[in-house]
């Protein structure tokens, strides 16, 4: 993209506007700790609380404030859908049930579209939380509970375009949204379900999701009262396509020891093949290796890899058995993790 340098000094002369705006939304947003109290808690009880769905409404910048409040909410463990105030009076309405708690939103708390559907919302058997500035509006005196952020005044030059308002409407649906998250103990598994797409969902992954080798698929596994050879041949048997290493486990199951491609290139060196394959297992594979468990999360896994540069993981379950192998390469292809041994 090529920019005229006229243009690029232009915007290097207003530079003070940005830091002032970004001042303005920051102190203001900041200043609303001081504010959260009994009715901020009585919203999260609310929601908290709530047998149906939440449903967020706002028109205008609001609105789209409204949109990714409820987004916030149904991605943290509480159902909740997006309602248009005009789409709402023209046949949406039927979408809010009795149990159901609203959420509006309105800086001034007079906008008339929003204020036209409060009789409606509260005649479906739905409670009522306001977000906006004043206690005194008629959208805060309507409400159950309203939240209320206070006068501020907007970072626009010209003190019009909703900036300082809007950030502090979308921290003021976090905040409820987060605080509601804690109180139902919700966790990483349930966020991981929530978001199996994505940067997010790959993160969150389990060991068990991502490894490509397990018992009976591809997992080469042999006994370690086995001579090297033997061990080899047992690894291989019925298995389509192998790891890079051979885990070796005693007469109970449980893992003793790993040995690795690595490993038998480094053993060759020291003498002949034929008299190597002839010696006891135990005596040459890595005694009691880093390991993980199923349910750990993906990044724990490569988080180990990196720390001991190390290309595989035995993966075990509770009784210390092997049910897979977590490779380095697994984890690469996920497009997530980096390789940081360098």
């Amino acid at each position: 993209m090529s920019l005229d340098q006229n243009e690029i000094d232009l915007a290097r002369s207003e530079l003070d506007t940005a830091r002032r705006a970004l001042s303005a939304e920051g102190h203001a947003i900041a200043a609303l700790a001081e504010k959260v109290g009994d009715e901020f808690a009585r919203a999260a009880a609310a929601v908290h609380a709530c047998a149906g769905k939440v449903v967020l409404t706002g028109i205008g910048k609001a609105g789209i404030v409204a949109r990714k409040v409820s987004a916030t909410l149904a991605s943290t463990g509480t159902q909740s859908i997006f309602l248009h105030p005009v789409e709402a009076l023209h046949g949406d309405l039927g979408r809010v049930q009795r149990g159901d708690v609203a959420i509006a939103l309105s800086h001034s708390g007079q906008t008339d579209e929003l204020l036209r559907l409060l009789d409606h919302i509260k005649s479906r058997g739905a409670s009522l939380i306001a977000i906006t500035a004043e206690p005194d509006s008629p959208l805060a005196r309507n409400a159950d509970v309203s939240v209320c952020y206070g006068c501020v005044d907007e970072a626009c030059p010209l003190g019009l375009a909703p900036t300082v308002s809007t950030s502090c409407m979308l921290a003021l649906g976090d905040a409820i949204a987060l605080t509601v998250m804690k109180m139902r103990s919700f966790t990483p598994d349930e966020f991981a379900a929530f978001h199996p797409a994505g940067s997010i969902g790959r993160r969150l992954l389990k060991v068990r999701e991502a490894m490509w080798f397990r018992r009976g698929e591809w997992l080469n596994v042999a006994s370690d009262s086995l001579t090297l050879g033997e061990a080899l041949v047992e690894a291989e048997r019925d298995v389509p396509r192998r790891s890079g290493a051979v885990l070796l486990v005693d007469e109970d199951g449980r893992l003793s020891g790993i040995i690795t491609d690595a490993d038998l290139r480094r053993l060759l060196l020291t003498g002949p093949a034929e008299s190597l394959l002839k010696r006891p297992v135990a005596e040459l594979m890595t005694r009691d290796p880093k390991t993980v468990r199923a349910d750990d999360l993906a990044s724990e896994a490569m988080a180990v890899l990196n720390q001991y540069r190390v290309d595989e993981l035995p993966v075990l379950d509770g009784q210390g058995r092997p049910v897979g192998i977590i490779d380095v390469q697994d984890l690469l292809a996920l497009k997530t993790f980096n390789d940081e041994r360098g």
